[in-house]
């Protein structure tokens, strides 16, 4: 069966992915509001220069008195000898829109048109947003509750096993998806990648002024591909397992990729940036240049996609301005809420270690303890990450096919429990969760909306009672969550005030309040 990324069937994919790829753009009258449309101009090669380091073509997308002005970028030469340049945009706002291009190249100067945003097919949400402080909502305001896994090296892998990452993640509880850009050297990764996102010189060396058109064409179609599964892309940008360079390239190579990424990348809807995965293992680069990473992604991205980076041991300072959100390496859930209350910002643990049985301490927890701390990370205010790595032998890819890198299948049980999850957290009436500390039950984490809902959880706990006090004569229905066996038992009448409820006895269990 041929792979969905097989050269055969690129164009074909690529032309159902994006919302504009047809040369000029202009046999297209209309895109979606929060698609993109994409502008492509060819012009003849310039005698001896290098068009990735040159940066000569940009366009102004006008709607009405507002401008956005957005950076194009070279994506290599057809097969005449041309050099193809592009500019893409996300409206966000419906009615026409006029273009126009800036470039000192003749070819590329001056072209102007129109096109007209229309309204947003179903399931086409927009990027995603903070709201309210603490929390996510789509651009149309949907509510994003934020359930990722990881997969680093998935885009770095044969076709045929891309291929199943993707139908693996169609029935998989995941919203979003960590990635790296740059392949990943570590223990389970190995094998030498099919493209690279730089052009080799003469030498065989990686040349760091020139971007493989190839790699990020290949990037684009992967991220389309969870987009088109309503899954966020946290795309890492840097990271320290490495054996090509790309860790410890210069200042002016990482901006200049920085800015080249930016132009390719931002109008995908799906997109968020994390700047490293575990910055503080690249000790060579001072905190003052990850600051000014930010700043040249959050200077170059119009969307303003979310930002972050994330940690191995010491924390970033998360209060910067020019950072969205927490993303957060650490397996003590249980001190979500005192990140939300240092950094004011949406707390994201996106590694609180995996389900799975390799040697590495991270890497071999329960599916019942990791599920515990999804519990624990949502009901003290705060959004939970998956991983899992399991060694398996026996489905005929070697062992070290584990989904936390490579991809492929889930082996684990922690999957269906989080699906669970995130179903009870969107049936809410909101579902926004913040840490309540009235409710009663000591020690037990606790959130909800005061007055409407309100979720407790035992954890490793087994208490066979719990005394509640609600405030105020408001009644709420109530009911029993096995969260480990997945049952929902409702108990009989309603409830306010002072109250014991009787439960089994047994750890995992969770408590619902509904106002009646």
């Amino acid at each position: 069966m041929e792979s969905i990324f097989s050269p055969a069937s690129c164009a074909t994919r690529c032309n159902k992915s994006f919302s504009m790829t047809q040369s000029q753009s202009a046999s297209r009258s209309s895109t979606q509001r929060w698609d993109f449309i994409e502008l492509s101009f060819h012009a003849p090669p310039s005698a001896g220069g290098n068009p990735f380091t040159s940066q000569p073509f940009s366009a102004t997308f006008t709607h009405l008195h507002r401008g956005v002005r957005v950076d194009g970028f070279y994506d290599g030469r057809s097969s005449e000898g041309q050099d193809i340049y592009r500019v893409r945009f996300m409206p966000d706002t419906l009615g026409e829109w006029r273009y126009d291009t800036h470039s000192d190249k003749a070819a590329l100067n001056g072209h102007t048109g129109t096109f007209t945003c229309i309204a947003p097919s179903e399931g086409n949400h927009g990027p995603v947003l903070v709201r309210d402080q603490f929390h996510f909502a789509y651009a149309d305001g949907t509510p994003h509750v934020s359930v990722g896994t990881t997969c680093y090296a998935w885009i770095h892998q044969p076709d045929a096993l891309i291929a199943q990452t993707l139908e693996t993640l169609k029935t998989a509880p995941f919203n979003k998806l960590r990635m790296c850009i740059f392949p990943k050297h570590y223990t389970y990764n190995a094998n030498e990648p099919a493209l690279f996102a730089y052009e080799r010189d003469a030498s065989g060396n990686f040349d760091h002024t020139r971007f493989d058109p190839a790699f990020f064409q290949h990037l684009e179609r992967c991220v389309a591909a969870l987009r088109d599964l309503n899954i966020e892309a946290d795309l890492i940008l840097f990271h320290p397992y490495d054996r090509w360079g790309f860790a410890k390239m210069d200042r002016e190579s990482n901006h200049r990729y920085l800015r080249y990424i930016a132009a390719r990348l931002s109008a995908f809807r799906n997109v968020w940036w994390s700047m490293a995965n575990e910055f503080d293992l690249m000790p060579w680069l001072p905190m003052q240049e990850w600051d000014d990473f930010f700043r040249t992604v959050q200077e170059s991205d119009p969307v303003g996609h979310l930002r972050s980076v994330h940690n191995c041991r010491g924390f970033y300072d998360y209060a910067k301005p020019w950072v969205t959100h927490c993303s957060i390496q650490h397996s003590a859930v249980e001190q979500t809420a005192e990140w939300r209350d240092q950094f004011r910002k949406p707390v994201v643990n996106d590694e609180c270690c995996y389900e799975g049985n390799i040697p590495n301490g991270w890497g071999n927890i329960t599916a019942e303890e990791l599920v515990r701390r999804f519990w624990e990370t949502t009901l003290r205010g705060g959004y939970c990450g998956h991983g899992e790595t399991y060694l398996n032998p026996g489905d005929g890819r070697g062992h070290d096919v584990l989904w936390w890198s490579k991809g492929g299948v889930l082996h684990g049980h922690s999957a269906p429990r989080i699906t669970f999850l995130r179903q009870l957290i969107e049936d809410l009436p909101s579902p926004k969760l913040d840490p309540i500390t009235h409710l009663g039950p000591n020690a037990l984490p606790c959130s909800g909306v005061a007055g409407s809902h309100y979720l407790v959880y035992t954890g490793y706990r087994q208490p066979a009672e719990l005394p509640f006090k609600l405030v105020g004569d408001t009644h709420y229905k109530v009911d029993i969550i096995d969260t480990w066996n997945m049952t929902i038992t409702p108990v009989a009448g309603t409830f306010s005030g002072e109250f014991k409820l009787v439960l089994p006895g047994r750890p995992y269990q969770a408590v619902r309040l509904v106002k009646a």
